[in-house]
């Protein structure tokens, strides 16, 4: 199963001011991102917030990984 980021994760203006966030959810990218910054396990999240999946919150890491990845123009 080949997914991307993309598949998990929306933005619309309408929910949380169009912060990026797991799709169907009010869940933001960035708190995922915090949990996993502050040593959380995948499994830790999910008893958080049950009904995230495993691949949602790889997605989160596949998500902050297109954004870091630029090329400074030259």
């Amino acid at each position: 199963m080949n997914t991307t980021w993309k598949d998990h994760i929306e933005s619309t203006p309408t929910v949380l001011r169009g912060k990026p966030r797991i799709k169907g959810t009010r869940i933001p990218v960035s708190l995922i991102l915090g949990y996993l910054a502050a040593d959380k396990s995948p499994e830790q999240i999910i008893a958080e917030f049950p009904d995230l999946t495993r691949e949602q919150i790889a997605a989160c890491l596949d998500y902050a990984r297109d954004l870091s990845n630029f090329e400074i123009a030259v």
